[in-house]
């Protein structure tokens, strides 16, 4: 029971900020008078699905996914590392590493993307796009990536949760068009220059920039891709679902597409498959999803 409270805290105090800041912005928007930045139905469907997303993964976590942890934990190493300045930046490297191997899995298997697509169905990039998660990430999965390596090192649950809330939260603020380049940053960082190429959907953004926290894993492992060698970014994905304003739908469309296919085609290979598999082994899908609204301006 404590779990889920100190759960729904993180909740209560994380949101309280992210709204904060998500007005903030929106204010600075305003005054600059810059338009179509923020679309009130996305945004509002973003909060919504940001809100459902919260609240299950952190039961999730406090139920479950803590336990399994613990399980896990006693098989490993046991490392245990007293709290120091090295053994906490080691947690934070090698946690953002998981980070961007769960997050490259889930670009690159379709089971794991029908969740992931959610956040990345935004036609616009301000910091309400990073709450467009889906409540279904902690039944797919892929947290599996995310957390128990540390468990296997031999991390304690507690440093880990705070870990990758902090991870998250670091994501939170690469949502934004209103910080440009950062200088040296850029090099070691993951910043919102890097990040406006991740939510691309054109070519030569699709799959780029996994990084969590740092951005030296996708220069490392070839994933990497400029803003300034991205050409013109166009947020979103390669099929749009039909209904982008209602939160429900975007968080469980992915699914239901994927088990349609399953169906359709009777090939269980589309599951783990990446998610373009299926137009590239049988054709175009031909889905009939309607074309997104014009975006409102603010």
């Amino acid at each position: 029971m404590q779990d889920v409270l100190h759960a729904l805290f993180f909740v209560t105090a994380f949101g309280a900020l992210f709204l904060g800041v998500i007005g903030a912005e929106y204010l600075y928007i305003r005054h600059k008078g810059k338009t179509g930045v923020y679309h009130p139905r996305e945004t509002l469907a973003n909060l919504a699905a940001g809100f459902s997303y919260k609240i299950v993964d952190g039961v999730a976590v406090a139920l479950f996914i803590q336990a399994f942890y613990l399980w896990v934990y006693q098989y490993g190493l046991q490392w245990n590392p007293a709290a120091s300045v090295l053994s906490i930046l080691a947690l934070i490297v090698f946690i953002d590493f998981c980070f961007y191997i769960n997050h490259y899995m889930m670009h690159k298997v379709r089971w794991f993307w029908s969740g992931h697509i959610t956040h990345h169905s935004s036609e616009h990039m301000n910091f309400s796009t990073a709450l467009r998660q889906n409540f279904t990430f902690a039944f797919s999965g892929s947290w599996v990536l995310w957390w128990i390596p540390a468990a296997l090192v031999g991390f304690d649950k507690n440093w880990v949760l705070f870990a990758i809330e902090g991870n998250l939260v670091y994501q939170f603020f690469l949502h934004t068009e209103q910080i440009r380049k950062l200088g040296p940053l850029e090099k070691i960082m993951n910043t919102p220059s890097h990040h406006r190429v991740h939510h691309g959907s054109n070519a030569a953004q699709i799959d780029r920039n996994f990084g969590g926290i740092f951005i030296f894993w996708d220069k490392l492992f070839g994933t990497f891709r400029d803003e300034d060698h991205a050409g013109e970014i166009k947020y979103g994905v390669t099929h749009m679902p039909a209904k982008p304003y209602d939160p429900f739908y975007l968080q469980v469309h992915g699914w239901v597409e994927m088990a349609q296919d399953v169906w359709r085609f009777k090939d269980l290979r589309i599951l783990y498959k990446h998610p373009e598999w299926v137009d590239e082994q049988y054709g175009d899908r031909n889905r009939s999803l309607a074309e997104s609204p014009a975006a409102e301006k603010i």
